[in-house]
């Protein structure tokens, strides 16, 4: 693989020739192109040569499927976040809000000031 770009891709064959990919097969498989370009490994490609130059379409036997999402909740992470936050409850003073609140506290208070910035006038 040489490059991949919204138009269609450019790979290196094997005898060093060049061929194109057109527009519509890596729009369906463009996961399958990047992933082969970034990592640098061959693709299983079919060639049609009865046009000027070469084309190139992924070869429909070797179609992977889909890599399934990354999962973005971890249950395990999210137990021993509750775990850490319970335990430095009681490190905030009783006689002061919670740190929370006096984060947004904070914030709110250097919003305004960037707030009254921006007005003209």
């Amino acid at each position: 693989m040489i490059s991949v770009h919204e138009y269609g891709a450019t790979v290196r064959l094997e005898d060093g020739a060049l061929a194109a990919v057109p527009a519509t097969e890596l729009a369906a498989h463009r996961p399958a192109f990047t992933a082969s370009y970034r990592r640098r490994t061959p693709l299983d490609l079919e060639l049609d040569r009865s046009a000027r130059h070469p084309v190139a379409y992924l070869s429909r036997e070797r179609v992977a499927p889909p890599e399934p999402p990354p999962a973005l909740v971890d249950p395990a992470f999210e137990a021993r976040i509750g775990a850490y936050l319970k335990a430095t409850e009681e490190w905030a003073p009783p006689d002061r809000p919670a740190p929370a609140e006096r984060h947004f506290i904070r914030k709110k208070r250097r919003a305004a000031v960037f707030e009254a910035r921006t007005k003209a006038t």
